[in-house]
């Protein structure tokens, strides 16, 4: 199976097109060659027309091109008409999407009045109770055949009155019958929205899009990656539009990195027809990183140079770290490869900046030095020999090729050669006249490594684009925990909020992260609403999930322990159920000046 025409060049992936709203009135196409479109959504009560409004105007006038509001109910679903016959008093026609989950009578309402629908296969018309249980054959197509009579009438009046649809999987969010019979995988990902698929083709209904989305960019990239390859194989007319984006990315930094790993790696390889960037900050905020985060891609990805094409050194589909050699680095005995952790290097020059302000025990530290190094660099577009496998190996600086497709070709090479030398990865092969912007800085040097460690490609990496010492050690280190590479201090996987939100997420996430960004290692989940709470946590340690007004519910893994906790007291409490459970240590003052 292929997922795109070829990992070494860009080929955008022809997909038909998909009408939301009225193109000639403020309406988009997505797909075809249309360029990717941006998208966000509404943080406010849907019940709150005059917030709605605001909000919604406020992104437009930022750029966004498609509004997303929820629906959680047939009311909140009925006030979609107020709210959209207001911002047509406005002259605003932005395509608004009905964001819906466990209610197919709030869908039905919907459509009436939205553009377009998001419809989560694993909760319309589904069970998600995490029950365990077989399912025959044949209570399997039963479940089908029901799911059918209740989806089909939302498709006929999708197609009837002009709609388009979402049909949009999450991680951790699947039906209980999907998980029983292909686990919470990207396969099931991909069946579960696959099923809904062929019953909105079924009654001749095509114009909607697919998305897979993650809080983890690996398991994202693996899910979409398999999604493209399946409509290939289903035939040409299944090459539906795409929209790409990391679920509960988070905040600041971390938010950027795992968004752009995951979509920028995606959209290099040329899939992707819209885009959403999931953060727990204010929406038009999102749309600003999406803008930049293209800007990027025609410059990071591979478009001119012709190379002769080699067999990909990974599998696409699951992801497995490339194997190699264990090598010394040369400084305090720290090693790279076999079963190491991805080591950080740094040059000399930011060694000497902050080398001075390390203590002995800092987690974020350079593990050696790139000018000290024995390492051999070369073109890998030519033939080059290697006398043994403990070669340490790079890409030339100065090579005229993207940083992926080079790195991704210098694998390839050395398997062809029979080779598994450990690889450093390079952010950049070139540099800037002028210094990249710290926020651009950020967002290349997370798609190209990130992007190449998914593929399961480098034993270390430097990152050179962002010029300040510690800004770029830090960032080093940053791209690591999100790609899942090491743990370093809390990770943190926080929905970007809705109008299901039942707290403050921007103001409790930052009391969690005062109390708890020093738990090394803990994986702390902040849910707005039961919705995604339980499901899309995923793999964290630990949750804090929205129960009711003012109620909080606390979560070991999936499994809910403490219900209706006091909003106040609710912080506080999760310190004490992570002290419970043996994962608690003290704060110490910061290690790094």
């Amino acid at each position: 199976m292929n997922y795109c025409e070829s990992p070494f060049f860009f080929h955008r992936r022809l997909s038909r097109e998909v009408v939301v709203g009225n193109p000639a009135k403020g309406g988009v196409v997505i797909g075809g060659n249309h360029p990717v479109v941006m998208q966000s959504m509404l943080t406010c009560d849907t019940m709150d027309t005059a917030a709605s409004v605001q909000q919604t105007l406020e992104l437009v006038a930022v750029g966004c091109q498609i509004v997303r509001i929820t629906a959680p109910t047939v009311k909140d679903a009925a006030n979609l008409q107020n709210i959209i016959t207001e911002l047509r008093k406005r002259d605003c026609y932005v395509p608004i999407v009905a964001d819906i989950h466990f209610k197919p009578d709030a869908a039905m309402e919907a459509a009436k009045w939205v553009e377009k629908v998001r419809i989560n296969p694993g909760n319309y018309a589904d069970k998600k109770k995490f029950a365990v249980r077989e399912y025959s054959d044949d209570q399997y197509v039963a479940e089908l055949e029901r799911i059918e009579e209740q989806f089909t009438p939302l498709v006929k009046l999708c197609k009837e009155l002009g709609r388009a649809m979402r049909i949009g999987t999450n991680h951790g969010s699947l039906s209980d019958r999907i998980m029983n019979r292909y686990g919470d995988t990207p396969r099931g990902m991909v069946e579960s929205a696959l099923e809904f698929a062929f019953i909105a083709r079924k009654n001749d209904y095509h114009n909607f899009v697919f998305s897979m989305k993650s809080s983890n960019p690996k398991v994202m990239i693996e899910c979409y990656r398999l999604l493209v390859a399946r409509l290939a194989q289903e035939g040409p007319d299944w090459n539906y539009p795409i929209h790409l984006g990391v679920t509960e990315a988070g905040e600041g930094e971390d938010g950027r990195i795992k968004s752009a790993i995951g979509i920028g790696s995606l959209l290099c390889d040329g899939l992707g027809d819209t885009i959403r960037v999931s953060l727990t900050e204010d929406s038009p905020r999102e749309i600003e990183v999406c803008r930049d985060l293209l800007a990027q891609i025609p410059i990071l990805s591979n478009r001119k140079t012709q190379l002769v094409e080699l067999p990909v050194s990974f599998d696409p589909f699951t992801f497995q770290r490339r194997e190699t050699p264990e090598i010394d680095l040369g400084l305090d005995g720290i090693k790279c490869g076999g079963e190491q952790t991805v080591r950080v290097v740094v040059t000399r020059a930011t060694w000497d900046k902050v080398a001075p302000k390390i203590t002995p025990k800092a987690d974020v530290k350079p593990e050696a030095v790139y000018e000290d190094l024995n390492i051999l660099e070369v073109d890998p577009t030519a033939d080059f020999s290697v006398n043994c496998n403990t070669q340490l190996i790079t890409v030339n600086d100065g090579v005229t090729l993207a940083p992926i497709t080079a790195f991704r070709l210098l694998a390839a090479r050395l398997k062809r050669l029979g080779l598994n030398n450990p690889i450093l990865l390079k952010d950049c092969l070139t540099f800037e006249a002028v210094p990249l912007e710290p926020k651009i800085a950020l967002l290349r040097a997370s798609v190209v490594i990130g992007s190449l460690l998914a593929d399961g490609i480098g034993d270390a990496i430097l990152v050179r684009g962002e010029s300040g010492g510690g800004q770029s050690l830090r960032l080093a280190y940053n791209i690591l925990q999100a790609a899942g590479c090491r743990s370093f201090k809390t990770d943190y996987v926080a929905c970007p909020s809705c109008g299901r939100t039942l707290f403050n997420l921007q103001t409790v996430t930052a009391r969690i992260k005062t109390r708890t960004e020093h738990l090394k290692g803990v994986k702390i989940a902040i849910m707005g609403c039961i919705v995604n709470g339980p499901g899309e946590m995923a793999d964290a340690d630990f949750g804090y999930v929205g129960g009711a007004p003012g109620k909080i519910n606390l979560y070991v893994g999936k499994t809910p322990i403490k219900f209706n906790i006091p909003e106040g007291e609710a912080v506080e409490r999760l310190v004490d159920l992570i002290k419970e459970h043996g994962k608690w240590v003290e704060p110490q003052s910061a290690q790094v000046a």
